[in-house]
């Protein structure tokens, strides 16, 4: 099954027009994020773990589950790709100018845009994780889809596609398997093993010692 049909031509010429008619460094900044924009989210997964370390045993199995639910998105991405076998509108558009990032071989199919996908999951799953984070990573995630069809290796229903698709995926991921995560995380966290004492945190009790030291303190 293809989307050919149905894929808004006339809207990814207009904007791979406009992205060859922008000054060099703003094609160029287009081209590197279009696939950084990947590394950036993962430092965010990574902060996230580590902010979550002192906290409470949810948020801590949140954390992790975030970039869990990120990685099931992408798989449910490929599976729907081997469905619809779309080719790639840098070669299936008449009239379109070249693309600015290479064309994918054929057999890497269009729809939906992998690259949109994590970056909806990976939005979403970092709201749940820390809300207030939420002006930062939708954005992100908005631009990242935006390159891909800026760069010209996607059509504008792909990413929007792929955000839904990444968006829905992760946030039912994370409502899915956080209670088992928090089980396995409080188990963890009980551990005298040093590595994994190290990687799960020491939770919010670590600071309950110095608040109590001071509270005795105050009643002398």
């Amino acid at each position: 099954m293809t989307l050919g049909d149905f894929a808004d031509d006339g809207l990814y010429r207009d904007i791979t027009g406009f992205a060859q008619d922008t000054p060099a460094w703003v094609r160029h900044t287009a081209e590197v994020w279009t696939e950084a924009g990947i590394l950036v989210f993962g430092a965010l997964f990574v902060a996230a773990w580590w902010r979550s370390r002192r906290g409470d045993t949810r948020a801590f199995a949140i954390a992790v589950l975030a970039p869990v639910a990120t990685a099931v998105a992408y798989v449910c991405s490929e599976l729907l790709k081997s469905g619809f076998t779309e080719e790639r509108p840098c070669r299936a558009v008449a009239g379109a100018v070249p693309s600015l990032a290479e064309c994918p071989p054929t057999g890497d199919w269009s729809f939906p845009s992998n690259h949109a996908t994590i970056a909806g999951a990976s939005a979403v799953a970092l709201v749940l994780v820390r809300r207030a984070i939420v002006w930062l990573t939708v954005p992100l995630a908005l631009l990242m889809a935006f390159s891909r069809v800026f760069v010209g290796v996607h059509y504008p229903h792909d990413v929007a596609a792929g955000l839904l698709l990444g968006a829905l995926v992760a946030a039912a991921a994370v409502r899915l398997g956080v209670r088992p995560a928090t089980r396995l995380a409080g188990a963890l966290r009980g551990s005298t093993a040093p590595a994994v004492r190290w990687l799960t945190g020491p939770g919010p009790a670590a600071a309950a010692p110095p608040a109590a030291y001071a509270a005795s303190h105050r009643r002398r």
